[in-house]
């Protein structure tokens, strides 16, 4: 706790980084007019901008990617907006700690008359009490909060303090804004970087949005000490690209099975293979991407394509027994079938309006014809009695109702309707013929 407060409404003034330090903090911006790729927040008719113009903030949270300017941001907030300032890290930060913070930045707003914005970072690390805790503070104007977190709010922070904060989304940085960036490198170090106009583009690509990241991979070229362009291979021996971010527990996780679930439901094979390669380059556990093809085997092509399934099950297995990179292939084929397949959801519609109409009335007994009766007193009751074994009938087809006594004296509409693509127009033909059947009686 020694250092916990060290800078404390200082920081808007703090001293220049030391010339040793990383080259995204010597470069960090001085004013939100020089923060690249968040204007919709920091323009002086953003959100943010308008609460600084009028020198007043509310409690907010920014959540993004890393390496968009959140902690930038979050300083420069409280020194354009004239608040004292005191920056936290969820990762480091307990409950006994913020209650000191919290206690700490009373005081300074009695001695000081001037309103304090305690920046969080990693906000979603707090546990749900240290959160909790937060909350009379906020209520009662003792700090500001400006929040900070990778993850969805929606996922990671409790509703009342999500009620009590407005939420601001950042912007994951773009070609434009990277290369802006590269630029205050080359001009704080008064040359340009050591890269062929190819190799500057895919130094762009490695960053993969990440300014902090892109900073780093220059200040390794910038240490090379040459002046001769680099080509990408040359590039690409001496830097690493960015891992992709991707959090198979969270919500990147769930934003990809949904892109490639919805990639393959709208017979998009293409976009259907890049998300499933975006995810297995993540680290995803390929499993999970075939139980998610398994899914839209199902929910998406149904009875359209009864071989989907069949498909996806063979592949899967196919894939276990060889593992990557062979199983690839496998993987490629089952994705290729089921997003190019015929699509229905008869099928699973229908289950639902069966399950509805099961909620709906109740306990029905079945018709007495279609129960076994492997006792006399059964039989007395008139279990089995009438019932027409349709393997006896022409086209193994009696036209008996199957449903309790009164549903079907109700006339009920069909649950399953097929639809005219694929194999289901077969089923559809068979279903006419079995109900012009049922209503000749035959």
């Amino acid at each position: 706790m020694a250092d916990l407060f060290a800078g404390f409404g200082t920081q808007a003034e703090s001293a220049a980084p030391a010339a040793d330090a990383p080259l995204a903090e010597r470069l960090r911006p001085s004013t939100l007019a020089d923060v690249v790729g968040q204007q919709h927040l920091t323009a002086p008719d953003g959100a943010i901008g308008r609460m600084i113009a009028a020198g007043r903030l509310s409690s907010m949270i920014l959540w993004g990617p890393p390496g968009v300017g959140k902690t930038t941001i979050s300083r420069l907030i409280a020194r354009e907006a004239g608040y004292e300032f005191m920056q936290l890290s969820a990762v480091s930060t307990g409950l006994a700690d913020l209650r000191k913070a919290i206690a700490a930045a009373a005081g300074l707003r009695g001695a000081t008359g001037r309103a304090t914005a305690v920046f969080i970072d990693e906000l979603h690390r707090f546990s749900r009490p240290v959160q909790d805790a937060m909350l009379p503070a906020l209520e009662d104007g003792t700090f500001t909060l400006i929040g900070a977190t990778t993850e969805n709010p929606s996922f990671s922070l409790v509703s009342a303090l999500l009620s009590r904060a407005k939420v601001f989304t950042l912007k994951r940085l773009g070609e434009d804004d990277l290369e802006q960036v590269i630029v205050r490198a080359e001009q704080h170090f008064g040359k340009p970087l050591p890269l062929d106009p190819v190799a500057r583009g895919a130094l762009i690509g490695m960053a993969d949005g990440d300014a902090r990241y892109l900073l780093g991979l220059c200040d390794d070229l910038f240490a090379i000490g040459t002046d001769h362009p680099l080509d990408v291979q040359r590039l690409a021996e001496i830097v690493q690209a960015r891992a992709p971010l991707y959090d198979k527990g969270q919500e990147e996780h769930f934003n990809m099975l949904s892109s490639f679930h919805k990639s393959l439901r709208g017979s998009d094979v293409d976009a259907a293979m890049y998300w499933a390669t975006r995810m297995l380059a993540g680290g995803e556990d390929p499993a999970v991407v075939f139980r998610r093809l398994l899914c839209a085997a199902s929910e998406d092509v149904g009875m359209a394509d009864p071989q989907a399934m069949v498909q996806v099950l063979t592949a899967w297995q196919a894939f276990e027994r060889t593992g990557l990179p062979e199983g690839r292939l496998f993987m490629a084929q089952a994705i290729a079938y089921v997003a190019t397949a015929p699509k229905s959801n008869a099928a699973y519609l229908a289950f639902d309006k069966a399950a509805a109409l099961a909620r709906k009335t109740g306990s029905l007994p079945p018709p007495k014809h279609i129960l076994n009766a492997p006792t006399a007193l059964m039989k007395e009751l008139g279990y089995h009695d009438g019932y027409q074994y349709d393997h006896d009938r022409p086209d193994a087809f009696s036209g008996q109702e199957f449903y309790p006594d009164d549903i079907a004296a109700s006339a009920p509409e069909a649950l399953y309707q097929p639809n005219e693509r694929g194999f289901e127009r077969e089923i559809r033909k068979r279903l006419a013929f079995w109900s012009a059947r049922r209503q000749s009686g035959r």
